[in-house]
């Protein structure tokens, strides 16, 4: 493959930075001790001397230290932060990879395409170019600025980035604990969502450490991504599967290593998966309708589709008898079926079988071959965004249609997005609730609904939930909400729900609101802290709650919002034009960051959250005096959550209020005001950052921001308040 091949979709111009002068300049700060200083030096076609010189002309060390984590563990990271300065050809060397593996990663890991915006800038061949004599002075500028801010001794991390991984261990609880739950399951906070058994040997998904403190937490599955095609070849296209025979060894492997700390795996199965066009080449009768994000494959039309979903899944199991089982999804999500995305009826042979009947079709394949082979194993039918139409006003009797035709039994259940349909009212705003959110409690009538004709019909249940975060805020490794938490929690054990799903890719920190699900908060704080502390410790997390329920939520705004990226999204004097993306790239597209709310409510609702968050910071700052030496290590982990997590939502606000005073008739005065105080707001975020590696990551989109990023930001404000002061 020529990387001429790869997607370009509208190849727009990219964004042009307000603070560097020239884009090379702009590279080397954003990449500096991401790569080393030679690589960035072959890029740019010059010596490594003079990338040094360009780096301390900018106010950055010569010499940085350089992780190789970044390439391994960061690089969905890298390609973010380089989509608007590198062409493809650059960005392949930058991260040492060919062709193939850069259009698999863009296709498999997490609809990283569709998080990029589905197109990639038309960005020139980057090169080190002289300098002009302007461009000189706003050098000179941003190393003035870089050393005022960032002063040599707060310029690097204490805690190196990743470090958050050497830490796990399995935790002492005192006291008896009972879980509210007979079973929970979590996504690995150490595993993507690329090829996870392709590259196990040097990315571990599922590390000793983590799995002996998800064990003393009570979790007793661990689940990943996983692609059929990748462990078990299609007949007759076998070369599409290249090291499959690996994969089944490292599944292997893993699976044995979690069984010692009482932990099962269960794959994630999203079948039958798209396949490239030459694929459908040998293959054209598996060739579906063309859907708006690739092709489906005709599971009516070709009936060796489920024998091969059937005799797949009998093999894995049968060569991996201790896995614990699978979860799917065969409704949006990929493209599995011309009806996955409600569309079959364009399908000539499709639109001849009822799409209930397609949907229980391909679960039921996967369930007859993994239970021939072990049937113990657990059958987890995901009702993710099962509809007849988009829309569709009675999902609830879909539901149950596609589960009436499921497989039945003590080993298949079905699992129920928790708040899925549930009506919202926040700032007057009606809406219903898609996808899933901690701000908004469930569970939703129509969860329960498919709860209770699952039990009537020997179908087990199954919740999943968010409990440590969602994407309203994914930034923080966990929201100190306890109160949301632990009401939802115990609204599921009285719907009767006794199994948890804890998490999507997000949220599978192994601590934070995880002990909530055998605990409430007024125990947890008593077990951390005295009972004057653990008081005030509760009235700031009822805050913190409080304040959380006016958070504006829809799916739109939970997806394209800059909360996930906080201070890191930068400031822009004039409409980028751009569109926000899916957990990509905010931009300043407020159109898309509000969704259903009118402008004046989106910021309204902002303020209400963050001048409640504010206050529980206080209340937390007014004991801070009172901490005893055997609380300080707990109070500094809430108060570090907590002031991150204000970070985050404080940036929106601001960004929103910028946004609208930059649209609305160039209001100089609030523009600059949003820009100080984003300024200090992005300072304040730094800091702690720089202290803990966990702040900025998530497992499916790795980094959010680094301390380069959160640099950048800074100059960026600073350019934005003398540019307008010298306009006032």
């Amino acid at each position: 493959m020529d990387h001429s091949e790869l997607p370009a979709g509208s190849a727009p111009l990219p964004l042009t930075t307000l603070v560097f002068p020239s884009r090379w300049q702009n590279f080397i700060c954003r990449n500096w001790g991401l790569v080393t200083p030679e690589k960035i030096a072959h890029l740019l076609r010059v010596p490594v001397s003079e990338v040094r010189r360009a780096a301390e002309d900018m106010g950055l060390e010569s010499t940085p230290a350089v992780s190789p984590k970044w390439l391994t563990k960061g690089y969905l990271t890298l390609i973010r932060n380089n989509w608007h300065l590198l062409n493809y050809e650059q960005l392949l060397e930058l991260l040492e990879w060919t062709p193939e593996k850069m259009a698999y990663t863009l296709k498999e890991e997490d609809f990283f395409w569709h998080k990029l915006g589905q197109l990639k800038p038309a960005c020139p061949p980057l090169r080190m170019t002289p300098l002009t004599e302007e461009e000189q002075k706003q050098t000179a500028w941003i190393k003035k600025q870089t050393e005022h801010f960032f002063p040599a001794e707060r310029r690097s991390r204490t805690e190196a980035a990743f470090a958050f991984a050497d830490l796990y261990g399995a935790r002492s609880v005192s006291g008896e604990r009972k879980s509210l739950f007979d079973f929970t399951f979590i996504h690995s906070y150490a595993a993507s969502c690329g090829d996870v058994l392709g590259e196990a040997e040097f990315n571990d998904p599922v590390p000793e450490n983590l799995m002996a403190q998800y064990s003393s937490m009570g979790i007793r599955g661990v689940w990943f991504h996983a692609i059929l095609y990748l462990l078990c070849p299609i007949p007759g296209a076998e070369h599409f599967s290249v090291n499959w025979e690996k994969r089944v060894e490292n599944l292997k492997k893993i699976v044995a290593r979690c069984k010692k700390y009482g932990i099962s795996i269960y794959l994630y199965l999203n079948e039958p998966r798209t396949m490239p066009e030459a694929f459908y080449a040998l293959k054209p009768r598996w060739r579906g309708i063309d859907t708006r994000n690739a092709i489906a494959n005709c599971t009516t039309a070709a009936p060796e589709i489920l024998e091969y979903l059937e005799s797949s899944l009998e093999k894995i199991f049968t060569a991996v008898p201790d896995l614990g089982g699978i979860f799917t999804i065969t409704m949006s999500e990929n493209a599995t079926s011309c009806h996955s995305g409600c569309e079959g009826r364009t399908c000539p042979s499709c639109s001849r079988f009822p799409m209930e009947k397609i949907v229980a079709d391909i679960n039921a394949a996967m369930e007859r071959g993994m239970h021939r082979a072990a049937p113990d194993a657990e059958m987890i039918y995901y009702d993710w965004a099962w509809r007849s139409k988009p829309g569709d006003p009675e999902p609830v009797k879909f539901k149950k249609a596609v589960m009436d035709l499921l497989p039945k039994g003590r080993h298949c259940h079905v699992n129920c997005v928790s708040e899925w349909g549930m009506e919202t009212s926040v700032g007057g705003v009606r809406g219903t609730l898609a996808d899933y959110s901690i701000s908004q409690v469930g569970p939703s009538d129509e969860a329960r609904a498919v709860w209770a004709h699952a039990n009537e019909i020997s179908l087990g249940t199954v919740a999943k939930v968010q409990i440590n975060n969602s994407w309203e805020l994914a930034g923080v490794p966990y929201l100190p909400v306890p109160y949301l938490i632990r009401e939802h929690l115990e609204n599921l054990r009285e719907a009767g729900v006794r199994a948890l799903m804890l998490s999507w890719t997000l949220g599978g920190y192994p601590g934070g609101n995880l002990e909530l699900v055998s605990a409430t908060p007024e125990e947890l704080a008593a077990e951390k802290f005295s009972p004057a502390m653990a008081e005030t410790v509760c009235r700031a997390w009822k805050l913190f709650s409080e304040g959380f329920r006016n958070f504006p939520f829809c799916v739109g705004t939970a997806y394209n919002a800059p909360t996930n990226f906080g201070p890191m999204n930068q400031l822009h004097l004039h409409p980028t034009g751009y569109r926000a993306t899916m957990v990509g790239f905010p931009y300043d597209d407020l159109r898309a960051w509000r969704s259903i709310y009118p402008e004046e409510i989106f910021e309204e609702q902002f303020r209400l959250v963050c001048t409640q968050w504010q206050q529980g910071l206080e209340l937390l700052e007014s004991a801070a005096g009172s901490v005893a030496p055997e609380e300080a290590e707990a109070f500094e982990e809430l108060r570090r959550m907590a002031t991150a997590s204000f970070c985050h939502l404080n940036a929106c606000y601001q960004q929103i209020r910028f946004t609208r005073a930059r649209d609305n008739g160039f209001q100089k005065e609030i523009m600059a005001e949003c820009a100080r105080n984003e300024l200090e707001n992005t300072r304040l975020l730094y800091e702690i950052a720089r202290k803990d590696s966990r702040m900025g990551f998530e497992a499916s989109n790795h980094y959010f921001y680094t301390l380069n990023d959160l640099r950048e930001k800074v100059l960026n404000c600073q350019y934005v308040i003398e540019y307008l002061e010298r306009r006032a």
